[in-house]
């Protein structure tokens, strides 16, 4: 179901929404300025008209997205779309550019005017406030100015152009202790987070499934967020995913869009009747090369209720492991993974990051906004088996089986979400090779 009202939450929104218009305007008039200075009388109105039309399509693009219930018509221009979302989010971070600027100006001119009044005394103040405004220094804030606001658009047009549909295989090994021989080897293919609609076209879903099925893997599993919202293409993206081909067949799990969607229950009648499989607490036990394996999959798992209250993850889920066969668990959310490794599941898949969408590296540290909400950003993390859920990494070397680890692994996923862009987190298509592991380490 949707999620209800919450005060907080508003209280959060709204500010947010009034940065977003306060950033359009700002480029809304710099862009009209700039045509008021056409000397042309009649080239003059049709720049006007152009940038005026511009800015009231996206206004009205941006509502139609989110408040109108027909997002079919929406996604069936995913291009357009995509072009909206990109100006959207780039002139909102161009303008925070030009707000650090101008910042950074105010505080050095005050510095200035400080040590300047000092030195020079009161009867000096008018050659200060004269050097305090001199040309060079307006050139060298304009310059700055411009240099800062360019970057977030030149950055973001290359995320959107080439970076989101640069389409990685990750190729990856993944030691488990206490894996069977004959599952050594086993190689499974992950797809998340591919959200189809307004920012990914069918056509794109149809090329990372024609990649996939190149990799010839023997399982291959969707961790989640097939779409983004409600009516956007949920049947035709799992008509493509249909054609995925694997010995064990096609597996999934939901993530929290089709919570928010209302699709939970569509989703699964829809892998049926294609036949593929979601599991919904479920389990299933698989066998390959004479050996056998159990399937655990989980819908979105919450770290928090709706009054912020923490929940206990993976609840109810014991039953479903198994004590004498490995045990792989799909759940889109990678913030269960200390659960599970408490619960002894050798192996998490997860997405639900994007791996952040954005990675920039400053002072040779990286930085990306999916470290806000969880530490398993992307790739592979291990716990021991049965260490405690709610103690952090160090005692829980201790307190758990240091002899036996669990693995998660955490897919980047393939489309985006609020911005169309990807810079330095390609989309990926993971190629997981299960490895025989005697020990932790």
């Amino acid at each position: 179901m949707n999620q209800p009202f919450s005060l907080a939450r508003l209280l959060f929104a709204l500010p947010m929404l009034f940065v977003f218009v306060w950033a359009q305007r700002y480029w809304f008039l710099r862009a009209w300025r700039f045509a008021s200075r056409i000397e042309y009388r009649g080239l003059r109105s049709i720049a006007r008209a152009i940038i005026a039309s511009a800015f009231a399509f996206g206004v009205l693009a941006l509502a139609f997205n989110l408040f109108s219930s027909r997002r079919d018509l929406v996604w069936r221009f995913s291009g357009l779309m995509g072009f909206v979302g990109l100006w959207i989010s780039t002139a909102f971070f161009a303008y925070l550019a030009v707000l650090v600027v101008a910042v950074a100006g105010w505080l050095a001119r005050f510095v200035r005017a400080a040590i300047s009044s000092s030195e020079a005394g009161i009867g000096e103040s008018g050659s200060v406030s004269e050097s305090l405004v001199s040309p060079e220094r307006r050139s060298f804030v304009q310059g700055a100015t411009a240099i800062a606001a360019a970057i977030p658009f030149g950055a973001g047009g290359y995320g959107f152009l080439i970076g989101r549909h640069s389409y990685h295989i990750n190729s990856v090994s993944l030691p488990l202790s206490g894996l069977p021989q004959p599952l050594d080897g086993l190689r499974i293919v992950q797809l998340s987070d591919i959200h189809a609609g307004s920012y990914m076209s069918i056509p794109e879903v149809r090329r990372v499934v024609g990649m996939a099925n190149e990799l010839r893997p023997d399982l291959i599993v969707v961790t989640g967020d097939f779409i983004t919202g409600a009516n956007d293409p949920l049947e035709p993206c799992i008509t493509e995913l249909a054609r995925l081909k694997a010995p064990l067949g096609v597996w999934g799990c939901n993530g929290n869009h089709e919570i928010y969607a209302e699709a939970e229950w569509l989703t699964p009648k829809l892998f049926r009747s294609y036949g593929m499989r979601l599991l919904r607490q479920e389990n299933v036990e698989l066998a390959w090369n004479g050996a056998g394996f159990n399937l655990i999959g989980v819908d979105y798992q919450r770290a928090r209720d709706f009054d912020g209250n923490l929940l206990v993850m993976l609840d109810g889920i014991e039953p479903l492991i198994r004590r004498d066969i490995p045990n792989i668990l799909l759940s889109h959310n990678p913030q269960s993974f200390p659960r599970s490794a408490e619960l002894g599941v050798e192996l998490m898949l997860a997405g639900h990051t994007h791996g952040g969408q954005v990675k920039v590296e400053i002072l040779d540290r990286r930085f990306t906004p999916a470290r806000l909400i969880t530490p398993y950003v992307a790739g592979m993390y291990q716990r021991p088996l049965f260490a405690e859920a709610d103690l952090d990494d160090r005692p829980a070397w201790i307190k758990g089986d240091v002899q036996r680890a669990s693995v998660v692994y955490v897919n980047r996923g393939l489309g985006t979400i609020f911005a169309p862009v990807r810079l330095g987190v390609p989309p990926e298509i993971s190629l997981l090779t299960l490895r025989k592991e005697k020990a932790f380490s």
